[in-house]
């Protein structure tokens, strides 16, 4: 029965059920109950849901009366369970109030995504669109941003920002990512304290805590928590004996009576692992024997660690069994781009049809449609792009950060029509893309993290197997393991639970960051805002840990300070002078052992001084009054006592000090290092009750760092200063200023082929006084007790100079190691860094405006072609 059937059937179940309740009712409770769904009827909420065509859920229906009630808003729920429903009527009720609604998102797919969705709705007049690469109607009552743009915003008190009632943080779990996370703070703490919030998560175990955060900083706070997932997931396991046998999907739990999964694992999985090991066994005997006999197979029969391995299924094989058993469409989650290309020429080489002929002459249709006038052949070509439409036309695609925009846009929109059946992709894209699917397969249980294989959490297994089944259309989704080395049904088991997760903060200061908050405030305000953020919230819950475990701590400590009281003199004083004896004698020492002098003559005196200050405790020691004592050994049984309660109050007090105003104290020494640097300056005023009172103010240079968001914002800051850019052309600029923004892959990169202009040449050097900046900084940040800047990376500054010199993509990528997606990421991270140049040239004096001109000049010479693609049409 269709889906819509099923929901009218319980409508009218419903209201049969209120008509027969209603009748059992006194005339005033029948009155009563008229008049209240009468005043639920005219509600803003009742309006959108008569705009909807389907029911809300219980969830939804909380969410959305606590918005309209003027509450901020935290909603926490499964991958596809309808949580942008919640931010549709935050969008709604702005549109009812004629005030400004924002919708922010993580990452420029999502948000290009959101803004066709509203213009669907609204209107292209009335939706607006703000990227970094695009500004559409950057005026209009809904904007849909990256929550980067809203974050600088806010730092630059935009006028955009008048009217504004809504701001929806969509994926705001993100605020844990180490690199990006700090934003999603930086703008639930600046916003108006008049702007709702409506923060749209995943399920993380610890969203209490969040919840209360955001309460502690923006005011009341509905949180709104549903683990239900709208259509329900099987989790299966796909095991093969070898390649002359068929695979087999098998349930990773048992079922029960009414057919359904439950929470047991399936014993049968169990033992049908058994058996293929033991085959795996007796395989590796025979592999053995032929290889004595100097007849290697080509199959690997046993791991790293000498046990028999199980054949890991094809992929092509897995895809031809899930297609057979009527899977599809589906998402094959493989962590390698490589993997993921390698993927779809082996279901292509291995024969593999997924469409008819009319769906194949349709995604011709489309495709071409879609590249129309886009690119050129020749870049077409050097993007292989008749072996990717030929993979489309068959049901395959990889989708990955290696392919360009287009490419990606093309894979989702196909998939969503049900054109092509089977993508290959890497995580990325489980973050948020409408793309669910009836099935989602998980090849590994581990994946590479840039440094070395790491086991999946539970969060990244639930946030991947969250694309499967689609609402109103599967009355289930599947969740495939593949078996591979190593595997153990347990392990999928305990990744598969619903409290994926706990969410922790990522946020730190940064350079940019203070200036603005100085800009904005004084020093001691700012201060307080940072310790309203949600890494000194959780540093101060554990915090409360510790001032229990001191309390208990003093007491103690009073209670042994009773019973070794002395007649004879201050106990606790001569406790003192043998504790600080013991750490001299043992500590100090050791100390000195392993410690580098300049001088044989330093080294002595170092020594002599010890022996001084150990002779004078002693000396201490021996004369103290309390020696004389007749009670003195029983004092000194609790004299040890408290002296090992004490250097355990010691160390607690630390734990606790570095929780308490953590991160108010990382901005005492970005202050510290801005100021002698010139950035800021440092004010002290002596004030008759508060005493001294120390302020910083922003200098001329502290406006032109305000500018610049990158991570390496003040290494680019101290390179405008100091002048290192000024006399380059704009291929050279662009060239120099590739090594801020280009991270390599997996230890890659570093120095390019060649540096444009040869040895001697103005890029090289350039690029040699850029990284001698950096170096200064990463002592000065040592010695001040913050972290280095990220080193920089000038491996494509050969390739940006060929591109800003007008060069075809087919030229600036042959022999390069480098996708046409990476390409195209780095040359916009430059173009918006360009772009902070030319602005900050105001702040440069003449010189400035020489430079500005040449960084508008790269810009335009990097945002063309393919990289200018924005994805909006």
């Amino acid at each position: 029965m269709p889906a819509h059937h099923h929901r009218k059937n319980r409508a009218d179940a419903a209201a049969t059920a209120v008509n027969r309740n209603a009748s059992n009712q006194s005339p005033a409770a029948r009155y009563a109950a008229f008049k209240s769904r009468q005043a639920r009827e005219s509600t803003a909420a009742a309006r959108f849901e008569r705009t909807l065509s389907f029911p809300l859920d219980d969830f939804q229906k909380e969410a959305i009366d606590a918005l309209e009630a003027d509450s901020n808003v935290l909603v926490a729920a499964p991958t596809g369970a309808g949580k942008t429903v919640i931010a549709d009527f935050a969008v709604f009720l702005a549109q009812e109030r004629n005030v400004k609604a924002f919708y922010t998102t993580p990452i420029k797919a999502l948000s290009n995504q959101k803004y066709h969705d509203l213009v669907a709705v609204y209107g292209e007049d009335r939706v607006g669109l703000l990227t970094g690469d695009n500004s559409i109607n950057s005026e209009a009552d809904i904007v849909v941003m990256t929550t980067e743009v809203l974050r600088n915003m806010l730092y630059e008190r935009s006028t955009t920002l008048n009217a504004l009632r809504y701001v929806i943080l969509d994926e705001v779990h993100y605020l844990a990512d180490r690199f990006r996370g700090p934003v999603w703070e930086e703008v639930i703490i600046h916003l108006p304290q008049s702007v709702k919030v409506v923060g749209l998560s995943a399920t993380v175990s610890n969203v209490e805590d969040f919840s209360a955060w955001i309460a502690s900083v923006r005011g009341e706070t509905k949180l709104v928590v549903s683990e239900r997932r709208p259509v329900p997931l099987e989790q299966h396991v796909l095991v093969q004996a070898d390649d002359r046998t068929e695979p087999e999907v098998i349930d990773l739990y048992r079922r029960g009576a009414d057919g359904e999964q439950t929470t047991q694992l399936n014993q049968e999985l169990v033992l049908r692992m058994s058996q293929l090991d033991r085959q795996a066994a007796r395989r590796a005997g025979a592999g053995r024997h032929a290889h004595e006999s100097k007849k290697v197979g080509r199959e690997r029969v046993s791991g790293r660690d000498g046990k028999p391995m199980r054949h890991t299924p094809r992929r092509w094989a897995v895809v031809d069994e899930l297609n057979y058993l009527g899977m599809l469409p589906g998402i094959y989650f493989i962590f390698s781009r490589n993997g993921c290309d390698q993927a779809v020429d082996q279901c292509i080489n291995a024969g593999l049809e997924l469409t008819d002929d009319e769906e194949a002459v349709r995604i011709r249709r489309i495709v071409d449609e879609m590249i129309d006038g886009q690119l050129s052949n020749a870049d077409l070509k050097t993007l292989r792009f008749s072996q990717f439409r030929f993979a489309l036309e068959e049901g395959f695609a990889a989708h990955h950060a290696g392919m360009i925009a287009l490419f990606r846009q093309i894979v989702e929109r196909l998939f969503e029509e049900g054109l092509v059946k089977m993508v290959f992709a890497t995580e990325t894209l489980a973050l948020g893309i409408n793309m669910p699917a009836r099935c989602v397969v998980v090849e590994k249980l581990e994946k590479y993290n840039g440094t070395g294989h790491v086991s999946l959490t539970p969060g990244e297994f639930t946030q991947l197997t969250g694309r499967a089944g689609r609402r109103g259309i599967d009355p289930i989704g599947h969740a495939i393991v593949v078996d591979h080395a190593g595997f153990l049904p347990q392990t999928a088991a305990a990744l598969s639970s619903k409290r994926v997760y706990p969410l922790h903060s990522s946020f730190r200061p940064t350079f940019n960051m203070a200036v603005n908050l100085l800009n904005a405030s004084d020093y001691a305000t700012a201060r307080v805002t940072l310790d309203h953020s949600f890494a000194q919230w959780e540093a101060n819950e554990s915090a409360t840990q510790l001032e229990e475990q001191i309390g208990l701590l003093h007491r103690a400590i009073d209670g042994y300070e009773q019973a070794f009281a002395c007649q004879h003199g201050d106990f606790k004083e001569f406790m003192t002078i043998r504790m600080r004896l013991s750490d001299l004698q043992k500590g100090e020492r050791r100390q000195l052992k392993h410690a580098v002098f300049a001088s044989e003559a330093e080294r002595k005196a170092a020594w002599r001084s010890l022996d001084r200050r150990i002779a004078d405790l002693k000396r201490r020691e021996q004369e103290h009054p309390c020696r004389d004592c007749p009670d003195l050994a029983q004092h000194l049984k609790w004299g040890h006592r408290w002296a090992r309660e004490m250097r355990e109050l010691e160390r607690v007090n630390n734990r606790y000090e570095s929780r308490t105003g953590s991160v108010a104290r990382q901005f005492d020494r970005i202050c510290q290092l801005l100021s002698q640097l010139g950035y800021l300056e440092r004010h002290d005023e002596t004030d008759p009750f508060s005493g001294t009172r120390t302020d910083y103010r922003l200098t001329e240079r502290g406006q032109l760092l305000r500018r610049i968001y990158s991570e390496q914002d003040l290494v680019l800051a101290e390179a405008l200063e100091a002048g290192v850019l000024d006399d380059l052309n704009p291929e050279a600029l662009a060239s120099v200023l590739s090594g801020i923004v280009y991270e390599a892959r997996r230890g890659e990169g570093g120095e390019p082929r060649h540096y444009p202009g040869g040895a001697k040449g103005a890029v090289i050097n350039a690029a040699r006084a850029l990284t001698k900046l950096r170096s200064q900084i990463a002592f000065m940040c040592e010695d001040n007790g913050l972290d280095d800047p990220p080193k920089l990376d000038f491996g494509i500054c050969d390739v940006i100079y060929a591109w800003a010199s007008e060069h075809d993509l087919s030229d600036v990528l042959r022999d390069v190691d480098l996708t046409g997606g990476d390409f195209v990421r780095n040359a916009k991270r430059l173009a918006d860094v360009l772009q902070q140049v030319a602005q900050t040239g105001v702040f440069l004096g003449d010189r400035g405006e020489k430079l500005a001109r040449t960084a508008r000049q790269a810009y335009e010479a990097i945002n063309r072609g393919i990289v200018a693609y924005s994805g909006i049409d």
